[in-house]
């Protein structure tokens, strides 16, 4: 029990006694001085923890318990394989039970991306290319001076339990299947496909087994999360027209496509009721619901497109589309928002140093999210 507590208990009830002690606003107070993560105008995130050291990291996913992520990597302190594999780490930046900071969970073959854990956090999923090659896939990064990615048809959903074994194909057949993610209820997986000719959004119900086609219009529909009601789900998707549309089908037919000309979507989980919410120049990804339901984080570069369109910051915005504003402020790349199922943290991707330099190496951070920032907030970084 603190000083200021110990003061007060010849005044106090018992009962309040308790509830201050358990107070964080007595227990703890915020430092603005140490939190060298964080840069000015990040009004609403706080305490911000580097929890990965090097080489590119994305795509960190909590565990329902909120204790756990589980990411993709290839840096080379704990991936010498060369691309993407997928671990599990604790969100504290504490050691698993083993005495490891980080667990490899995927087979260490192949290339991997999009894993999630499964409601329960007794199996995790993920999509793995390891069954057609134990090597990686060629990745090229620019094909006829277009930036692109790579859509690997071997590209298969796994299942597998947390410490990676036990691995089963969950979601495979023909094409590319890969980014999935499960709705917080449990009952069903949403992932992007090809199956149709097309990269659509398709929805996987986790006690039958149905899959149901979410998405039919041309263009690539995919990074989908769920509502924290389990109503809705929100995604990016680029929409081509005319010569785009063309230009889009041909690469596509290569197994690529041009990511630079997204935005964001909602719809109900049958594929019912789509509105487009962000009309943003540049490519607007990685959505995610906040806590409300009402609002949504995303990663854009359309602030940065007089500049080469290289800087990503994080943004959120209403459900409606209205009310934009940036949430990252470091000067790199901020991206892969995603909120713990409690609402308190924010878990995200950035090039972000304490310095300030720059850096190609991409991490993940975890922060406290701060609903409504007040004004020391508000005025961090100008005094400190």
């Amino acid at each position: 029990m603190n000083k200021y507590i110990i003061k007060l208990s010849k005044t106090l009830p018992v009962f309040l006694l308790i509830f201050l002690a358990g107070c964080s606003c007595l227990t703890s107070t915020y430092k603005p001085e140490k939190d060298a993560l964080r840069f000015p105008r990040e009004t609403h995130l706080r305490n911000i923890k580097q929890l990965t050291f090097g080489g590119n990291n994305a795509e960190a996913y909590w565990s329902f318990d909120n204790k756990q992520l589980i990411f993709q990597s290839d840096w080379n302190k704990i991936n010498s394989q060369g691309c993407d594999q997928i671990f599990i780490m604790n969100a504290d930046g504490s050691k698993l039970k083993d005495g490891e900071q980080y667990r490899l969970v995927s087979t260490g073959k192949g290339r991997t991306t999009c894993s999630y854990f499964l409601k329960g956090d007794k199996k995790i999923i993920y999509a793995s290319t390891h069954e057609e090659s134990e090597k990686c896939p060629e990745s090229p990064m620019f094909v006829e001076g277009k930036y692109v990615w790579p859509i690997y048809s071997s590209y298969d959903i796994y299942i597998a339990d947390p410490d990676g074994s036990n691995i089963q194909k969950l979601i495979g057949g023909e094409g590319y299947d890969a980014e999935a993610t499960v709705s917080p209820d449990g009952k069903y997986i949403v992932f992007t496909s090809t199956r149709s000719g097309d990269l659509e959004l398709w929805r996987y119900e986790i006690s039958t087994g149905d899959i149901l086609q979410l998405t039919d219009k041309l263009g690539y529909d995919g990074g989908a999360f769920f509502s924290n009601d389990s109503k809705k789900i929100v995604w990016r998707a680029s929409r081509p027209q005319g010569k785009a549309a063309e230009e889009y089908k041909a690469l596509l037919a290569k197994g690529l496509v041009e990511p630079t000309a997204l935005n964001i979507f909602v719809a109900d989980i049958d594929g019912k009721n789509v509105k487009q919410v962000t009309n943003l120049p540049g490519a607007n990804w990685a959505p995610f619901f906040h806590p409300s339901d009402k609002k949504i984080l995303f990663c854009s570069n359309h602030h940065s497109l007089d500049k080469g369109g290289r800087l990503f910051d994080i943004f959120m915005v209403d459900i409606d589309g209205k009310n934009i504003e940036q949430i990252t402020h470091s000067g790199t790349f901020d991206a892969f928002p995603m909120f713990s199922f409690d609402g308190k943290k924010l878990a995200f991707a950035s090039n972000r140093q304490a310095n300030g330099k720059p850096t190609r190496a991409t991490n993940i951070f975890v922060a406290d999210w701060i609903d409504n920032p007040t004004e020391a907030d508000k005025n961090f970084g100008k005094s400190n």
